[in-house]
């Protein structure tokens, strides 16, 4: 009798690990397919937008960039004017003040509504790349990045080290990053520009990895709970996270990579 019971409860165990490594899949898939959908959203905004800011026709063009770029009254609006400020900063003030309280009052519905109107916001401020470097560069650039992520969120969810003090490390680089970023808006210095680069993909490698592991441990520690509303939440949070790291990366490696037009 003894014997039976031991073996129905590792028999129970192991059904309930079984449920729980399934569910973690489908709960990665879902972190992977709602940060991709957001890349695609950027991507399709940016382009978009970027294409809308020109002109070939020079009696339409009431400014011209350095690399001979006309822009018409609408991208001049959007670059030049005191509106890149406005565009620049929104969604870093929405990801520092809005993302926590909508992760508290929202539906996961809404939640997943809310990140996808901020990979739109973020494609409008990304859409300027388009002007200043070349087509094949971006995607070169894109393709590189995402060999990159694939290997260090894969390193974050496989290895068994545990990351959470390289994490806390890194987060507070991104604020020593951002405020680097800040004061080289005024300054200017190619230097600085090439320095704030090579770190920034190193802390952002090391986030994709941190976030990722992450990811899986929050889901584990909360799967028994069987609260599926804040699991759905929790893969659109995670899928904020990855988006990021992975759009800091391409951006800080377009500055080695990219040719300009």
């Amino acid at each position: 009798m003894a014997e039976y019971n031991t073996l129905r409860a590792q028999s129970t165990s192991s059904t309930r690990a079984a449920q729980i490594d399934a569910g973690l899949r489908a709960h990665m898939n879902k972190v992977y397919g709602t940060m991709s959908v957001g890349m695609v959203i950027t991507a399709a905004a940016a382009w978009a937008i970027s294409g809308l800011t020109t002109t070939t026709d020079p009696s339409a063009a009431v400014a011209q960039l350095g690399n001979g770029t006309m822009l018409n009254q609408f991208g001049a609006t959007i670059y030049l004017s005191p509106l890149r400020w406005v565009i620049m900063f929104a969604p870093l003030a929405f990801i520092l003040f809005g993302w926590g309280a909508l992760m508290r009052r929202a539906s996961a519905a809404g939640v997943q509504l809310g990140f996808f109107v901020f990979a739109s916001a973020i494609g409008l401020s990304l859409s300027s790349i388009f002007l200043v470097f070349t087509s094949f560069s971006i995607v070169q650039t894109f393709f590189v990045t995402a060999i990159a992520f694939a290997g260090l969120s894969l390193y974050g969810y496989t290895t068994k080290k545990d990351l959470s003090g390289m994490g806390t490390f890194l987060i507070m680089g991104v604020i020593g990053l951002i405020v680097a970023m800040v004061i080289n808006i005024f300054l200017q210095s190619p230097a600085m520009m090439f320095a704030i680069s090579a770190i920034g993909i190193l802390i952002f490698a090391g986030l994709t990895a941190f976030y990722t592991q992450t990811i899986k441990s929050e889901y584990v520690a909360h799967a028994a709970a069987g609260d599926q509303e804040w699991l759905d939440k929790a893969a659109v949070d995670g899928a904020l996270s990855l988006y990021i790291s992975f759009l800091n990366m391409f951006q800080f490696l377009l500055m080695f990579m990219g040719q300009q037009e």
